[in-house]
């Protein structure tokens, strides 16, 4: 499904420019109404062309809000994957992880708020629910491949399970992005820290949260 394109050749042929205006305002929108109250007249307005040219681009209001999350999705993903894919070792894959998790949720909120309200109605639209997991499922995999080639080297504790220890990592910096651009998480942030995570010194949360994954990627009884 993640290769499918949900747009229509029209939109293919266009610049670059105006591809990225047009899926950027896209993202404003569903980011701050979520997909049901999203307005695609206002999309396309604020986009500077008309609905009928919309409708050109893509046949449906689900057409657009899929490929504007396979925009924002695809640019963290990428970044993401490289790090994991590269043979440094795990800790400092994970570093490297934080790092930029940190970075992208400052310069691209919008993208992070969108997969938050996606993820939290996904059982909305079928289609996108299925989206959604498919990329969950891609990134579960990378991470259980790394940790599992980790784990054969000796760069990691004996007693580990790949999986069970993916799916830790992934909740860790999933929370992480999160926490800077939406209000229960970035709440929760102040809850525990007493600082406003905007405020927060980066390179402290870094260095924290590195300390907790390497306790528990290397601590031994």
């Amino acid at each position: 499904m993640l290769e499918k394109k949900y747009y229509k050749e029209p939109f293919e042929r266009i610049d670059i420019e105006r591809k990225n205006l047009i899926l950027e305002k896209g993202i404003e929108e569903f980011s701050s109404k979520g997909y049901e109250n999203a307005n695609i007249n206002l999309i396309a307005k604020n986009a500077g062309i008309s609905i009928g040219l919309m409708y050109k681009y893509f046949a449906t209001k689900e057409d657009l809000f899929i490929t504007c999350l396979k925009h924002g999705m695809d640019i963290l993903e990428k970044a993401l994957n490289d790090i994991l894919v590269s043979d440094d070792r795990l800790l400092v894959k994970a570093e490297k992880l934080i790092r930029t998790t940190c970075a992208h949720s400052k310069r691209h909120s919008n993208y992070i708020k969108m997969y938050n309200e996606i993820c939290a109605q996904k059982g909305s639209k079928q289609t996108i629910s299925l989206l959604v997991e498919e990329i969950e499922s891609k990134r579960s995999l990378i991470y259980i491949k790394a940790i599992g080639e980790a784990l054969a080297k000796g760069d990691v504790r004996s007693d580990l399970d790949p999986r069970y220890f993916a799916y830790f990592l992934d909740n860790l910096l999933t929370t992480l992005q999160f926490s800077y651009t939406c209000d229960y998480y970035s709440e929760k942030f102040k809850n525990y820290t007493g600082i406003d995570i905007n405020e927060a010194d980066d390179e402290k949360i870094i260095s924290q949260l590195l300390k907790f994954i390497e306790s528990a990627f290397t601590f031994c009884k």
